[in-house]
């Protein structure tokens, strides 16, 4: 394994560094669970790079089924609380400190099912424009709009979703 191609070409750096305070507003709130999602880091902020979200859910259940995308990675690590993960094979409860690494295609899902609240980091690679997925979603919940099951599948293969 080496180094990647440069992507950064002058002689000198610059400044270019983005701080998020911890205390920033959160992005989003999905539906009644009360989960609210913070953008620390988006594709469109980080030149496509990555993105990284913390993902802080209330005390409801709430959380994504299976599913694997065809484009991305995608890796969790638990902050606090317990989140059930879903590795493909089983369920498991993540605890603080549990990390899940998912490459493309790798099925996943995870879910709060402890009746507590938790958090988590929720990495993937490259950064595509995930945000736009999860808003949807959120506004599905606060709408209460129902989709067609070709809503849903149009919905989900814009967004490298696949469902197992």
């Amino acid at each position: 394994m080496s180094y990647p191609d440069p992507r950064y070409l002058d002689k000198s750096g610059e400044i270019s560094s983005v701080l998020r305070p911890a205390d920033a507003q959160p992005d989003l709130t999905m539906g009644a669970g009360g989960t609210q999602v913070h953008y620390l880091g988006t594709g469109g902020s980080t030149n496509g790079a990555f993105g990284l979200y913390r993902w802080e859910m209330g005390p409801k259940p709430g959380g994504a089924g299976a599913h694997f995308h065809r484009t991305i990675t995608e890796s969790f690590y638990v902050l606090s609380g317990t989140v059930r993960l879903y590795t493909g094979e089983k369920w498991v409860d993540g605890r603080t400190g549990d990390f899940l690494h998912v490459p493309e295609g790798g099925i996943h899902g995870f879910r709060n099912e402890s009746g507590e609240p938790a958090s988590m980091l929720i990495l993937f690679t490259p950064g595509a424009p995930r945000e736009a997925y999860f808003e949807e979603l959120a506004d599905l919940a606060t709408t209460g709009r129902r989709l067609t099951a070709e809503e849903w599948a149009e919905l989900y293969l814009r967004h490298d979703q696949y469902m197992v």
